[in-house]
């Protein structure tokens, strides 16, 4: 039987390319996001295993949008055995002072919040589904650790994506719901176009960055994917190797 996976932000960049991978390995795969027209692109991009895709439009930063695809989900497919955390955005680089409130919430609505609500409801399957329990991998970032300048609101949902992936994983031990992180630095994808021109660095430069295929993504989330629930990944790290990281320069 097709085990069940759901990936947020799946209509691009790094949760299109997982959601085809798992798509490839045989998985069933709910591919949610905020623009349906993005999620059949995606679909449609698996080939002979697009028939084991299905589009759920959903902003995660909505709670009851969140909850409504959880439902559908359930209904179609009744159980869940992986959700990959995957929504998730940023502003233009600048200082606190000029990040309005709206700008501000807008990025924790979706960061954060969004997360929340997709780990809310994933847990809420996990533990009442026969057999019990699942997999839940949160998209961190090198910024979970360490801030790019000018990224107070990426950086500081991104360090909270980290509490949620910890408490998670401490909470989900009775019910065999393993919960990782996996941290990405500068892959490909259009999140990253800028970094191909130059971007502001921690010296008050700016000068271009290195970027990784999007397919080193997928293959490292495939090695945490394919864990049985005895093992977990709780962090894992996967950077394009040349960009700057330890010490941000």
């Amino acid at each position: 039987m097709s085990k069940i996976a759901l990936v947020t932000g799946a209509g691009s960049g790094i949760g299109r390319t997982c959601a085809l991978a798992l798509l490839a390995e045989g998985w069933t795969v709910g591919l949610l996001g905020r623009r349906a027209d993005a999620l059949q692109e995606t679909a449609s991009l698996a080939g002979a295993n697009a028939g084991r895709a299905f589009a759920l439009p959903t902003n995660v930063g909505n709670e009851d949008e969140v909850a409504a695809a959880f439902a559908a989900l359930k209904q179609r497919c009744g159980r869940l055995d992986l959700l990959f955390n995957n929504a998730g955005g940023g502003l233009a680089a600048k200082t606190p002072d000029l990040v309005t409130g709206a700008e501000w919430r807008q990025v924790v609505d979706v960061n954060l919040n969004g997360a929340f609500y997709c780990l809310s409801q994933a847990f809420r399957m996990m533990k009442e589904q026969s057999p019990m329990g699942g997999r839940i991998i949160n998209n961190g970032s090198i910024s979970a650790y360490t801030p790019r300048p000018g990224s107070i609101a990426y950086t500081a949902t991104k360090h909270a994506v980290s509490g949620l992936t910890k408490t998670a994983a401490l909470d989900g031990r009775p019910y065999d719901i393993a919960v990782g992180q996996i941290d990405i630095g500068n892959a490909a994808s259009d999140m990253t176009a800028r970094m191909v021109g130059g971007v502001l660095q921690a010296d008050g430069s700016t000068r271009p960055e290195p970027r990784m295929d999007l397919q080193a993504v997928a293959d490292t989330f495939m090695t945490m994917a394919r864990l049985p629930l005895s093992s977990n990944i709780l962090f894992t790290t996967v950077m394009a190797t040349k960009m700057p990281y330890v010490g941000r320069g």
